[in-house]
């Protein structure tokens, strides 16, 4: 594996995401913001921002997988949550961890946040974009 996950000392020490990864390999994949739309194109979750934040993590996984990795292979991710407040942050939570166990990995990689007004289409909850380091 490429990415080693890290919280170091002299740092907040997160349960849920990592301070930062170290990437030792040799290949960069940067995966486009992912929504929730399956591989047909229909729509995942609508209104609920746990299923669309799994169908996300989902579809990142399959990018990387394309590429030759897998999402151990993340290094970060950057969400854009439609309307962001606080008390969303268990279905966030929620959307990860069961992602997490569809895919079988540790989902605490190095992550920001961003709260902002819209995506693309109206019905879209969230954006996840990731960069992943190959061997």
């Amino acid at each position: 594996m490429a990415v080693t996950l890290m919280n170091p000392d002299g740092l907040p020490k997160p349960e849920v995401y990592r301070q930062l990864s170290v990437a030792t390999g040799s290949k960069l994949v940067f995966v486009a913001g992912q929504v929730a739309r399956d591989a047909d194109g229909n729509r995942v979750g609508e209104g609920d921002l746990a299923a669309q934040v799994e169908q996300c993590y989902l579809n990142i996984a399959t990018a990387v997988a394309a590429a030759g990795g897998s999402f151990d292979d993340v290094a970060k991710l950057t969400a854009y949550v439609v309307d962001w407040t606080p008390d969303k942050m268990p279905l966030l939570g929620e959307g990860v961890a069961r992602a997490a166990a569809k895919l079988g990995v540790d989902p605490t990689k190095p992550i920001t946040l961003l709260g902002i007004a819209a995506l693309a289409e109206p019905d879209l909850m969230v954006e996840i974009e990731a960069t992943a380091v190959i061997d």
